[in-house]
């Protein structure tokens, strides 16, 4: 077992679920830590945003097996209120929910669509450090031929919040190419206090929505403000991109999946095996058949057909030839 961080210490796992797909991923999520992570002896917090004017329908989750299984497991159902982002950019979700936990304590974010593979024990978290998932590609931004490159529009942002940008650059990487510039996926981050890392976000990402620098002009934020924004939070708070060892979250012990199909297409077996067993359960089984994506991929067998499309040893480059081929027969659902 890998040594703890110095800075390691009890912590809360918080994901965000609403109605729709993902109360049922968080059904998975939560069946995932229990039983690949049993010595876990944090909270699992599951944000659940309250309805209000920033949604037109009620966001909260609608299965009561869902709430049921989930109280099963111990997960602590916690409401928040929308006030910045709700329907118009549900990202945003992820920033308000931060606002709800409780104060001082160290946490660790993860979007639904992950599972638990191993033991979070293994994780030398140093919640002082804070990084996020660099299971990610270029996605943004999108240089215009003959506009701001990446240096000139990261570099806008970093000084409109009086950061250092030098300080950001991976040096082994080449000018002008997306990797140099910090930038990771929001899947899960961390820090010591929900509250601090909350406020900074949320800071953040509104004034970048509503007083963005000249030169993000034609560049797109939907859906990429979250991801924008937080670099910059971490880049402030002292952390950066290899404050974890690799190979541990999106490596041995949590994998973000976003998608059954992908899941099935590109994870190892042993990703496989956990979904299949830690959605085996009676209970467990009778809420997921609700959600038919849930019931068709891994119930009835359509994941092992998208499984038998790919050689896992030679996927690919491209995720996008991956979701192709789904789609060409027919299996893509989510």
């Amino acid at each position: 077992m890998a040594e703890r961080g110095t800075q390691q210490a009890d912590f809360n796992i918080v994901i965000v679920a609403q109605g729709g797909r993902l109360e049922y991923e968080a059904l998975i999520f939560a069946a995932s830590l229990r039983a690949m992570s049993p010595e876990f002896a944090g909270r699992l917090l599951i944000a659940e945003p309250q309805p209000g004017p920033l949604w037109p329908n009620d966001p909260r989750m609608k299965s009561a097996e869902i709430r049921a299984r989930l109280d099963d497991l111990g997960a602590e159902i916690l409401p928040f209120e929308s006030r910045h982002f709700g329907h118009a950019y549900p990202y945003g979700n992820k920033i308000e929910a931060l606002f709800a936990l409780p104060e001082g304590a160290p946490f660790v974010f993860f979007d639904t669509d992950t599972l638990i593979t191993g033991d979070l024990s293994r994780v030398p978290f140093d919640f002082t450090r804070p990084t996020a998932s660099l299971r990610r590609s270029g996605t943004w931004p999108e240089p215009e031929l003959y506009g701001p490159g990446y240096t000139q529009i990261w570099k806008s942002l970093y000084d409109k919040f009086g950061l250092d940008f030098e300080t950001s650059l991976d040096l082994s990487q080449p000018d002008e190419y997306w990797k140099r510039y910090l930038y990771f996926n929001a899947g899960f981050f961390f820090y010591t206090c929900p509250q601090v890392f909350g406020q900074r976000f949320l800071d953040y990402a509104l004034a970048i929505r509503d007083d963005a620098p000249p030169e993000l002009v034609c560049q797109s934020l939907n859906p990429w403000l979250d991801q924008v924004a937080l670099p910059l939070v971490i880049h402030a708070l002292g952390g950066g991109r290899y404050t974890l060892p690799e190979g541990l979250l999106d490596g041995d012990i949590t994998c973000h999946y976003r998608t059954l199909p992908l899941l099935y297409a590109r994870e190892s077996d042993h990703v496989i095996a956990v979904l299949e067993e830690v959605t085996a359960p009676h209970r467990t089984k009778k809420a997921l058949k609700e959600y038919d994506a849930i019931k068709r991929m891994i119930y009835q067998g359509r994941g092992a057909k998208v499984r038998a499309l790919f050689d896992q040893d030679n996927l690919p480059r491209r995720e996008q030839a991956i979701r192709n081929m789904i789609k060409r027969n027919g299996f893509w659902m989510r």
